[in-house]
C-alpha cells in the first residue's frame, strides 16, 4: 500500500516521542525525522527560543496542530530531568520512543581530567537516562511498544585519542543500554545505541578546531585527515543519524535489540 497516509508512509502514528538535545545538530534530526514518521514528538533541551524554532518546524499529521510539545530542561541536572520526564508523563501520557541524547564532554586527556569532571559527565549522560527511563518504562510495558534509543559515539568500540572523558562515559552508556536491553526485552521494549562516526555538527566544528589549534595547523587539514578515515570519503550528515534512530524507533526494528550500531561511513569497519 502506498500514499501518505499508509501505515508505511508513518510507522510511528499514535506513538508519543521524547528527543533530547534537540535544539541543534543530531538531537533535531531526530526529532524532524520521528515527526515525519508520524510521532508526536516531545522536544527537550535547555534553550526554549530553539526549542520553540524547531517545534514550529516539526511535520505536523493533518487535524492536529498540537501534536508536539517542547520541555525547558538542563541535562547538567538529572534531577531536573527526572521530575520533567515524570511530570511530562502523568500530563501528556505514556512515552513510546526515548532518545537519548545530549552534548558531549569537554576534550582533553583522561589523564588531565579531574575527578569532578568524570562524575559531571556520568550525571550528564548516564543519570539522565537512568531517569528518563524509569520515568517512560511502565508506561511502555504497559503499551507492550517501547523503543530506547541512546545517541553516543564510535568510541565505545575504539577510543578517540584527545577525549578521555567521553570515551569513559560513552562506554559506560552503550553498557547501561545493553543491560537495560536484557531486562526489558519481554516487555516489548527494545534497547539500543547509536554510535555516530564524523558528522557534520557544531560539536564535530568545535572539536576540528580545537585539534587544529593544539596542532598548529587549519581546520581543513584535520578535516582532510579524518575524511581519509572513513572509507564512503565524507562527513556523515545529522539526517542519516537521524534515518537510523527512526528505523530502530519503528515496529520494523522490533527483534533489534541490545546493539551498538556504528553510522559512520564505515570508519569502525578499518580499525
Amino acid at each position: 500500500m502506498t500514499g501518505s497516509n499508509s501505515s508505511h508512509a508513518l510507522p510511528l502514528a499514535g506513538r508519543q516521542a521524547i528527543v533530547g538535545g534537540s535544539t541543534q545538530g543530531i538531537g533535531r534530526a531526530c526529532a524532524e525525522a520521528l515527526a515525519a514518521a508520524g510521532a508526536s514528538v516531545t522536544l527537550l533541551g535547555r534553550n526554549p527560543e530553539g526549542l520553540a524554532v524547531v517545534k514550529a518546524g516539526l511535520a505536523q499529521p493533518a487535524g492536529n496542530a498540537q501534536v508536539h510539545r517542547s520541555v525547558t530542561v538542563d541535562f547538567s541536572d538529572w534531577r531536573a530531568v527526572q521530575k520533567a520526564a515524570d511530570e511530562h508523563v502523568k500530563a501528556s501520557g505514556p512515552v513510546h520512543i526515548v532518545v537519548h541524547n545530549t552534548g558531549g564532554p569537554a576534550a582533553g586527556f583522561a589523564i588531565d581530567a579531574a575527578p569532578e569532571e568524570f562524575a559531571k559527565a556520568f550525571e550528564m549522560h548516564l543519570l539522565t537516562g537512568q531517569a528518563l527511563v524509569q520515568a517512560c518504562a511502565p508506561g511502555m510495558r504497559d503499551a507492550g511498544y517501547g523503543r530506547i534509543i541512546n545517541i553516543t559515539s564510535t568510541s565505545v568500540l575504539v577510543p578517540i585519542r584527545g577525549l578521555g572523558v567521553s570515551n569513559t562515559i560513552r562506554a559506560a552508556v552503550a553498557n547501561w543500554a545493553r543491560t537495560l536491553a536484557g531486562e526489558l526485552g519481554r516487555f516489548g521494549i527494545t534497547v539500543n545505541t547509536v554510535l555516530p562516526g564524523f558528522t557534520r555538527t557544531a560539536r564535530l566544528e568545535a572539536l576540528f578546531k580545537g585539534k587544529a589549534s593544539r596542532a598548529g595547523t587549519t581546520v581543513d587539514a584535520i578535516e582532510r585527515d579524518a575524511i581519509a578515515q572513513i572509507p564512503a570519503g565524507r562527513l556523515g550528515g545529522a539526517e542519516e543519524i537521524a534515518a537510523a534512530v527512526a528505523f530502530l524507533a519503528s515496529p520494523a526494528a522490533s527483534y533489534v535489540n541490545g546493539v551498538n550500531l556504528p553510522v559512520d561511513g564505515g570508519r569502525s569497519a578499518m580499525q
